[in-house]
């Protein structure tokens, strides 16, 4: 198996998105290989980095995290060092569960978890706001998650652009 992804490759990463703790004969069954086949298929795809890793779907609001929070984060310089420089510092942050460079008005978008407001604005004044390169924050909260992550869109898998 190359780089390109053959449809059998995608019923098994579908079936692992929607089940990681499937066992391989399951996963034979569901996808219609047999084990061998499909045991090596999965090897392949993890060693390709295609599948990183497999891990449990928690609910944030079950482990008492009530606040889900989006902030735009702007950073005084654009250099490469000083981006490098606030990821590599807010990686730490157990309160940022996902951080993005992006393009626009705004240099990073940082996914923040937190039990209640008043630990939010604690995090947020206290540890966020006294990085030092960021310029300017804004903060958006989330009223309710209409829809969270569930998984990659498979069908567009292999697709160039």
């Amino acid at each position: 198996m190359g780089n390109e992804l053959e449809p059998v490759d995608l019923r098994i990463l579908e079936a692992l998105q929607e089940d990681g703790r499937l066992t391989n004969q399951a996963l034979s069954e569901r996808v219609g290989l047999s084990t061998s086949p499909s045991w090596r298929r999965v090897r392949q795809l993890e060693e390709n980095g295609v599948i990183q890793g497999y891990r449990a779907v928690l609910d944030r609001r079950a482990l008492g995290l009530g606040v889900l929070a989006f902030i735009r984060v702007k950073i005084d310089s654009h250099s490469a060092e000083e981006a490098e420089a606030f990821a590599a510092e807010v990686i730490g942050l157990e309160e940022v569960v996902a951080c993005y460079s992006i393009a626009g008005d705004a240099d990073f978008l940082l996914q923040v978890v937190a039990p209640d407001l008043d630990h939010y604005a604690d995090f947020a004044m206290s540890t966020l706001r006294r990085l030092p390169r960021i310029k300017e924050m804004q903060t958006t909260f989330v009223l309710k998650e209409i829809k969270r992550f569930d998984g990659l869109p498979l069908r567009f898998a292999g697709e160039r652009g």
